[in-house]
This record gives C-alpha cells, structure tokens and sequence, in this order.
C-alpha cells in the first residue's frame, strides 16, 4: 500500500521585507573644491606679461584671451614693435609682451 503524498506544510513560515527607499544618503560631510586650468593673468592689476605664440594664435584671440576684447589687439602689436612687422604675422614660438589693460 502506498502513502498518500504530504503536501509541505508552511504554516510556520515568516517573512520580513525591508527596503532601503526610506533611507535617505547623508551627504552631509561632502566637501567639493574648483580648480582650474585657465591661465591666471595680471595685465589687469597693472603688470605686464609675456605670452608665447601658440600654432593658429592671432594678435585678437590673445587680446581676447588677456583683454576680454579682441578689438584690443593692437595694444599688443605696439608693445611689441621691435619684433613685429606686420600684425598678421606672428610666428609660433615668439615670446610677446602683454602690456597692462590700462594702458
């Protein structure tokens, strides 16, 4: 004669579910910093500089970069007379001289 089969019994069986949506991260200890690779000038606060010719640079985009104002090429090209011809000429590798803004 054979048994009948039993069926499991889970009666006794509990369950707990736990979820980490309620838990909020703490960020509280965080801490963040900026830095940067632009170059830092001080042709504003009345020192002059120097900067070198870099491959497709132009007498504007310096005074751009120095200035904020492309139109302020000239500035430059009259500093460096001695070594400048001709405005559209800037060779890379040649150091100019970047006179102060106020001037």
């Amino acid at each position: 004669m054979t048994q009948p089969d039993k069926k499991a019994d889970f009666s006794d069986v509990q369950s707990k579910v736990e979820s980490t949506e309620q838990i909020r991260p703490d960020f509280s200890d965080v801490q963040s910093s900026i830095s940067s690779t632009e170059q830092i000038t001080s042709a504003t606060a009345g020192e002059a500089q120097s900067y070198t010719v870099q491959k497709g640079d132009t007498l504007s985009h310096i005074a751009k970069q120095f200035y904020g104002k492309a139109s302020k090429w000239n500035a430059i090209f009259d500093a460096n007379r001695d070594q400048l011809d001709d405005p559209d000429r800037i060779q890379p590798g040649q150091v100019l001289r970047i006179p102060p803004a106020g001037e």
